[in-house]
């Protein structure tokens, strides 16, 4: 009977190249998210999730998955550790990226006092549209903190805390723009009334029922407990129809809500957080949809990435 084979694992600094520990018989099916926990054992405050190894200090971090004796290291293995800095859940991101320009938007709404005039504090605008876009805003919001909690499947686990302010500042500090500038005193509804409100108002709604439809979609293409990937595909809800010409509708519906809101307000602020949020989510479309080519043979060769036919 062979004896079995360990292997040996040297963890360096990936910047001083100072050794951080020493693994030794570390079994050869242990993945790296095995070797990240031992490592956490002899520095607790340096948790999985805040851990990032590789092969070489330039080189991309290894996957939590892969196995210890699948790479191309030999016995005894080198590996490169960077700290991430704190982390937090992606379900804790997410609530605090959506509670924050929910709050925000109706503070506006209320007039809070040093926010406007002290004459105006604690009333609200009298016209419609102003009523009509918190509505809107209020229930977008609403919308994205059910999804984070009770349909959203995360594939990554956590998220560094600089890039959580960075997305709060991000998300927060436009909302209040917004605001700022659909309640405040003096402004002036949309130059053609009713009709613009009340069309825009109806192109939000259909397009953020669309994007709960994909979300729902896209939550039931993986079951629990599998591990077999498909690409989403349409189903008999109508709103999911547009999976035949674009690889990632809810970006197409996300995009084609702000563009319903920037017209039932008329307000420019509202037109350039849209024009960024296209720009955004147009590169994680495309990023999602060359994914799917690549992934996938029997891709449909029709879809673009998030403007049908076009991008």
């Amino acid at each position: 009977m062979s004896r079995a084979t360990f292997f040996e694992v040297e963890v360096l600094d990936a910047k001083t190249r100072k050794q951080i520990c020493f693994l030794d018989k570390v079994e050869p099916y242990s993945t790296i998210a095995d070797i990240k926990s031992l490592v956490h054992k002899s520095y607790p405050q340096w948790y999985p999730a805040r851990q990032a190894l590789k092969l070489d200090p330039k080189a991309k971090a290894l996957r939590d998955e892969e196995v210890l004796q699948s790479l191309p290291v030999g016995t005894t293995a080198t590996m490169y550790f960077r700290d991430l800095g704190p982390q937090l859940g992606w379900t804790m991101v997410f609530l605090a990226e959506y509670m924050g320009p929910l709050f925000t938007y109706l503070m506006f709404y209320f007039r809070l006092p040093f926010i406007y005039p002290h004459r105006y504090a604690f009333t609200s605008s009298p016209l419609t549209v102003t009523t009509l876009a918190c509505a809107c805003h209020t229930g977008h919001y609403m919308k994205r903190l059910v999804e984070t909690i009770f349909v959203h499947r995360f594939s990554h686990g956590t998220m560094p805390l600089r890039t959580i302010v960075r997305n709060c500042v991000y998300y927060w500090g436009f909302s209040a723009w917004l605001a700022y500038y659909i309640n405040h005193p003096l402004y002036t509804p949309p130059y053609y009334g009713d009709l613009q409100i009340n069309s825009a108002c109806a192109l939000f709604v259909l397009c953020e029922v669309g994007n709960f439809s994909i979300h729902l979609t896209l939550n039931s293409l993986k079951g629990e407990g599998t591990k077999v990937r498909n690409f989403p595909t349409p189903t008999r809800n109508p709103f999911t129809w547009l999976f035949f010409f674009v690889s990632c509708p809810n970006y197409t519906y996300e995009v084609g809500a702000w563009l319903g809101f920037s017209i039932m307000t008329q307000c420019l602020p509202v037109a350039l957080y849209t024009l960024l949020s296209f720009i955004q989510m147009s590169v994680w479309a495309r990023g999602k949809h060359r994914a799917y080519t690549r992934e996938f043979k029997a891709y449909p060769g029709l879809r673009m990435a998030i403007v049908p036919l076009v991008l």
